[in-house]
């Protein structure tokens, strides 16, 4: 039986250095987030039979990690993965050098300082009341329906719950409907957070694939297989599916209409629990056609946000149910959680929200730079890889040709680039031939990491092994 960190080395190969490249794989699946602190590995005997490695080289590769702080091993309770508290930071994009990649965000909106200003008088209103809002302001609970009829789906006020960003909609949703031990569909690239999430909440990832190549019109069949999508869904029956339909994040491809009132059809007949992430749905640059919300085609919880649009600081997000009784049920569980999202963020949210043409525009204004500047990178630096089509959304998903997005990850790390490797997108830690790289960055800074990676590149394929010394622990955004 595969071991939990076999699994993850997956396409694992080396064929010069093989301790060190070991050592250094391991290393990455534990600081981006795979393999666990304290987490106990497979013991050297046990690894070498998984691996075709001999005992030696594991054990070796072992020493490698103790040296460096990264696993303990002590008599009787085998060898754990650690992180040395020394290292343990995390480099900022600013000041230091270091570009993050990791985070993918289109930066402040320009309104947002005059909006604020604005949010302070109807702060103001506001003061005499207790101050907690348990499902939101109905102000901006308003403005979020009427969003959602303006996209062609009527929505009653009473539907939405304000939360604290999407991250936190997903938290609340997984607290009120969430049932550990049953299965949870998902696609495979997704977002490594609510892959996180979901499996805090006890649920089994079932993976489906999702693939940039077919995001390209509204008559076909998307990034999606949709014959896996709905067998899994019919054999497996999970409790619930979390899926990105419109600029899905990595992988930037539309769901068709057609497909999503097939899957919101099927989940209805396996009792599956649609929770489709929007936070995405809006950053349109040339997409060529627009999808109503996925609601429109059958009973679907949607999570939507703020920050994708107008500012990563802005920590507002909400919830769409279909019904008086999912609604209750979240505002049941919500106070376990928290008492409401912050209400001055609520106050600017409506002023964002009453002037949205200009937001959007100012968005895709960015991202149709930063897709320019990411494309010019790629041609340039990164020989022999293709830019994928990107109509929209945050990031492009770049097959590099081979399973090199670990040590291209590694090595750009060296160089003051944070790239999280491909395998971090993944609910099984396959996936390295592919690596995700934001459009939203300004041209100067896209074109300045390109450079880095290129840098990383020629040095992977000139045999070069990455220094990893100089390793940091980081979220992806």
């Amino acid at each position: 039986m595969a071991s939990r960190l076999g699994t993850h080395l997956g396409e694992w190969q080396a064929t010069t250095a093989v301790a060190q490249s070991l050592a250094d794989r391991i290393r990455m699946l534990l600081l981006d987030g795979r393999i666990t602190v304290g987490e106990r590995l497979p013991s050297e005997r046990a690894l070498a039979a998984e691996l075709g490695r001999s005992r030696a080289t594991i054990a070796r590769a072992y020493e490698l990690l103790e040296s460096g702080g990264y696993v303990a091993r002590a008599h009787g309770s085998g060898t754990r993965a650690a992180l040395p508290a020394q290292r343990i930071h995390r480099p900022a994009a600013a000041g230091d050098g270091v570009i993050d990649f990791t985070i993918a965000s289109v930066g402040s909106a320009p309104g947002m300082h005059a909006a604020t200003v604005r949010a302070l008088d109807r702060l103001a209103g506001l003061l005499g009341t207790p101050g907690y809002s348990l499902d939101g302001l109905p102000e901006l609970r308003e403005r979020i329906a009427a969003r959602y009829a303006a996209r062609g789906l009527p929505t009653d006020p009473d539907q939405i719950v304000v939360t604290s960003g999407a991250m936190h909609a997903l938290t609340v949703v997984l607290a009120a409907f969430g049932e550990r031990g049953r299965g949870a569909l998902v696609e495979q690239p997704s977002f490594p957070h609510a892959l996180e999430a979901l499996r805090r909440a006890g649920h089994r990832l079932m993976p489906t694939p999702v693939s940039p190549e077919q995001a390209a019109g509204e008559g076909q069949g998307g990034g999606w297989d949709a014959a896996h999508l709905i067998e899994t869904l019919r054999a497996q029956r999970p409790a619930l599916a979390y899926v990105i339909a419109d600029f899905h994040n990595p992988t930037g491809a539309t769901m068709p209409e057609l497909e999503r009132a097939r899957l919101a059809a099927v989940a209805r007949t396996t009792g599956t629990l649609l929770v489709v992430d929007e936070t995405c749905a809006e950053l349109d640059i040339d997409r060529g056609w627009t999808p109503r919300p996925f609601a429109a085609h059958g009973p679907a919880l949607l999570i939507g946000s703020m920050s994708k649009i107008a500012w990563g600081g802005m920590r507002i997000g909400w919830i769409r149910t279909t019904s008086a009784e999912q609604t209750a049920r979240l505002l049941a569980v919500r106070p376990s959680i928290d008492l409401g999202s912050p209400v001055l963020e609520q106050c600017i949210a409506i002023e964002l929200l009453d002037d949205m043409a200009p937001l959007l525009e100012r968005a895709r204004e960015r991202l149709s730079a930063g897709r320019a500047a990411v494309a010019a990178g790629i041609a340039q630096h990164l020989p022999g890889v293709a830019m994928p089509r990107v109509p929209g959304g945050l990031a492009a998903w770049v097959d590099l040709g081979g399973p090199w997005s670990t040590s291209l990850s590694l090595g750009a790390r060296d160089r003051g680039l944070l790239l999280p490797p491909g395998p971090r997108f993944s609910p099984s830690g396959v996936l390295d031939r592919f690596a995700r790289i934001p459009i939203t960055w300004e041209p100067e800074v896209t074109a300045a990491a390109m450079e880095r990676l290129g840098a990383a590149w020629r040095a992977l394929h000139a045999g070069e092994l990455p220094d990893s010394t100089r390793l940091a622990a980081s979220a992806v955004v």
